[in-house]
């Protein structure tokens, strides 16, 4: 039988692997937690929302400043599967960074289908350009952004750690000093068969394209790829191989299996400054 993707040979199989939603009991719950951190976090911490860095009204950044000038920046990309979501549903992630003293920035995208795949990546790369352009403003220090993403948003950070910063930006190419990289998909190719194309509309152009596994670079930055130990066997796959290629590169790295953590919970440590995650961060930043 034809194989679709590795060993997969129907849509049911990838659908099984890629539906982090089928590995949860209460997925409502959940997301309601993460309304109420989110609140939280809002309500605590000073607060800028919606801070335009691109030209369409999809393309704006929510910032935590910190109480001090030159202070490490956490820029963090949430997921949705480049087609569900908002900035506003994460504020939760500033809440363990902030206590360490960080600036936070969490961006907001357009979203599949109102556009391509190619343009959310167009995107991320120009928030993480305009914060080391303007993040001193946020009592932010340029020279110390850590990029962070979950699930889609991992993708997307990872894609920002190949972007040629220099010849296209004008920025120098190691301007990002770390990434956190949570759940991600970094081998986008099997989506194109999944009860996600409808929304997502990937064609091979964009596959070449937007998979960070097939184009790592050398840079001085260093990676955390962490999951959860209820995520399916594909998401935990994805991040070893990809640590194995950014090594192969002569990168530094680390993985980070999160014992009883699923898809959605393995972010959670950002809300927390004596986490793992949020320890990594003030080691890094």
């Amino acid at each position: 039988m034809q194989t679709l993707y590795r060993e997969f040979t129907t849509q049911a199989e990838i659908d099984r692997a890629y539906d982090p939603s089928l590995e949860v009991a209460d997925l409502a719950g959940i997301r309601r937690g993460y309304a109420e951190q989110s609140e939280r976090a809002r309500r605590t911490l000073e607060y800028v929302p919606k801070v335009p860095f691109g030209p369409t009204l999809e393309e704006h950044v929510d910032i935590f400043p910190a109480q001090r000038p030159g202070a490490p920046v956490l820029l963090f990309i949430h997921g949705g599967y480049w087609r569900a979501n908002t900035a506003q549903n994460f504020s939760c992630v500033a809440l363990g960074p902030a206590e360490l003293g960080m600036t936070v920035v969490v961006m907001n995208y357009a979203l599949c289908p109102h556009v391509t795949l190619d343009e959310i990546t167009r995107q991320a790369r120009a928030a993480v350009a305009w914060v080391i352009r303007n993040i001193e403003q946020y009592n932010g220090d340029p020279q110390r952004i850590v990029v962070a993403g979950h699930s889609a948003g991992a993708h997307l950070a990872a894609m920002c750690l190949q972007t040629p910063w220099s010849a296209q930006y004008g920025l120098a190419d190691d301007c990002i000093r770390a990434a956190l990289l949570v759940s991600g998909v970094f081998d986008i190719a099997p989506l194109r068969y999944s009860y996600l194309q409808p929304m997502i509309q990937l064609d091979e152009g964009i596959i070449l394209r937007n998979c960070p596994m097939f184009g790592i670079r050398a840079s001085k930055a260093e990676a955390l790829l962490t999951w959860g130990s209820r995520e399916s066997t594909e998401f935990a796959r994805q991040s070893r191989d990809f640590h194995r290629r950014w090594l192969e590169a002569g990168n530094r790295g680390e993985l980070l299996e999160q014992p009883e953590a699923d898809h959605f919970t393995a972010i959670h440590g950002l809300e927390r400054a004596q986490s793992p995650l949020c320890q990594w961060l003030a080691r890094v930043a």
